[in-house]
């Protein structure tokens, strides 16, 4: 993918990880993956997120799924890779395969484990925009990090040359509406919205695209959104906001911890015959009763082929 000055736009999924077996790359699946994701919409594919269950993969796996996935998109959209890390050394040096392997850009959350000060963070994003070779996009993950970047520290960054916007997941409207506001009018730099929860609201308000983790499933639907809402359709992006909340409400609720999400993701992903429903170790896959309340909630959502891109994963 050639580099451009022009900002990233649109539906950017975090794209699970296929698995044959829990330490192991399924790459046919990685293959109809994409293909079911390009199928659907899509603007872009952001590879070794939270969906791509980044911090559970070694790092041979994680630079054999980066390969591949460029391997396989081959240009057709941009590739976000995802190198967060503890060590800044280890960040850089992903960075730089991911530039070998042909990726668009870097996205960064906040180094995990030992928590550090805003002005530590911002530190240390500023220490990778200097030495990684592609754009990078700084990624506010608080729930899973545990430390949030401040819009300060956020603002601070974005001065950098080489940070070219933001993924914002921390699910605060108020955080947004506060990066939104002091970005108006920037055309170099890009706000996406993680929780696609608050997909529509956001793009109706200015963001320029959403990292939804239902995209996986349903790319199409998210592609539609975004359409709709950039045209200023409110009515029909209410409906299709509706249709989200309700593929929400079917598939992310398998368990009581954080992974529920992802396993529902990666349940219906099975259903549709993209991939396995396997996680990385040391999470199991759904309970048979799980799987089966999860694939009659979605069936009973009876969504459109364009939505669901299962004609795509069914070739």
């Amino acid at each position: 993918m050639t580099q451009s000055n022009k900002p990233l736009r649109g539906i950017i999924p975090p794209m699970a990880t296929p698995m044959s077996t829990p330490d192991t790359l399924d790459v046919e699946g990685l293959n109809r993956l994409i293909e079911h994701l390009i199928g659907g919409g899509v603007n872009g594919i952001f590879v070794l997120g939270t969906t791509g269950e980044a911090p559970s993969h070694s790092y041979e796996l994680r630079q054999q799924l980066l390969e591949k996935a460029c391997e396989f998109v081959n240009g057709r959209v941009p590739i976000l890779v995802g190198i967060t890390d503890t060590s800044a050394v280890e960040a850089v040096n992903f960075a730089k395969l991911a530039k070998n392997a042909g990726a668009y850009g870097l996205v960064c959350a906040p180094p995990f484990y030992f928590r550090p000060t805003q002005s530590e963070l911002l530190e240390f994003m500023l220490h990778l925009a200097d030495n990684v070779p592609l754009p990078l996009y700084v990624y506010n993950m608080p729930s899973l990090t545990n430390v949030a970047f401040a819009v300060d520290t956020t603002l601070k960054a974005l001065e950098h040359p080489n940070i070219h916007g933001v993924k914002d997941s921390g699910g605060n409207m108020v955080y947004f509406h506060a990066l939104r506001q002091a970005l108006k009018g920037r055309k170099d730099k890009s706000l996406f919205i993680g929780p696609e929860e608050m997909l529509a609201e956001a793009l109706l308000l200015g963001a320029d695209g959403g990292v939804p983790g239902g995209g996986n499933a349903c790319p199409g639907l998210y592609a539609e959104l975004f359409k709709t809402a950039t045209a200023g359709d409110l009515k029909k992006t209410v409906e299709l906001q509706a249709n989200i909340m309700a593929l929400s409400k079917a598939i992310y609720s398998c368990g009581e911890y954080g992974s529920s999400f992802l396993k529902g993701v990666k349940c219906v992903l099975e259903e549709l015959g993209v991939c396995k429903a396997l996680p990385a170790a040391p999470l199991k896959p759904v309970s048979d009763a799980e799987r089966r309340r999860i694939s009659d909630a979605f069936a009973k959502l009876n969504f459109p082929p364009a939505w669901t891109g299962a004609a795509v994963a069914a070739k």
